[in-house]
């Protein structure tokens, strides 16, 4: 998945944090998986050497099934080993997730505080799709920080992956407005790809066609 997601993407344009792409496409399911293996391994065999190309999306996975499962230590393992991995964009989200983890392993739940600790949660979430709780800890974020621009578009990717058309068309169009480089950048993004013909976000993205 942004990725919903292009030079500014942290998933989006991030101007601080280093989750700046952003949102990167959502990793596609290995073929040769076996379904429930993650389930059945003990906390020895998550351990694995870092490894590039498919090895490296393999470890993410299951690191990320575990992170549901919250067997936060064993799930840390494997983003670790993610995270070493060739991959930027993988390497990047595992890191993020790591931080997660030793969040919830030291305070037995999250804790967040910041707009951008806020924002770079709500980042991870979009690249899960758990769009509910993404756009929660995003609308946070833009409480503590309402004039940020990588903020409003990380929350209209949110709102526009979960059906939210209208509130999406108003972030975006708020990013843009904050940061015109936002409109070049959702035009390249394949989660805003399926709107870019839909009104009104033709004319937002696409300001210089007239129509006829």
């Amino acid at each position: 998945m942004v990725s919903i997601m292009s030079e500014k993407k942290r998933i989006i344009p991030a101007k601080t944090a280093e989750t700046r792409v952003g949102k990167p496409p959502g990793p596609k399911p290995l073929r040769n998986s076996e379904p429930g293996a993650v389930a059945t391994q003990t906390a020895a065999d998550t351990s694995v050497p870092p490894a590039d190309g498919p090895s490296q999306l393999g470890s993410f996975e299951s690191a990320m099934r575990l992170f549901h499962a919250r067997r936060f230590e064993q799930a840390r393992e494997l983003f670790t080993a993610a995270s070493e991995g060739s991959e930027r964009d993988i390497a990047q989200r595992a890191r993020l997730h790591i931080a997660m983890c030793d969040r919830r392993l030291q305070q037995g739940g999250l804790s967040l505080s910041s707009a951008e600790e806020y924002y770079n949660y709500g980042v991870a979430l979009i690249n899960t799709r758990n769009l509910l709780e993404a756009r929660a800890s995003l609308e946070k974020a833009l409480e503590l920080a309402p004039n940020t621009d990588h903020i409003h578009y990380a929350l209209a990717l949110a709102q526009a992956l979960s059906g939210d058309f209208a509130t999406a068309h108003q972030n975006l169009k708020r990013a843009i407005e904050l940061e015109p480089r936002n409109r070049a950048i959702a035009r390249q993004d394949a989660d805003f790809a399926p709107l870019v013909n839909l009104h009104p976000f033709d004319t937002l993205l696409y300001p210089e066609k007239k129509p006829w």
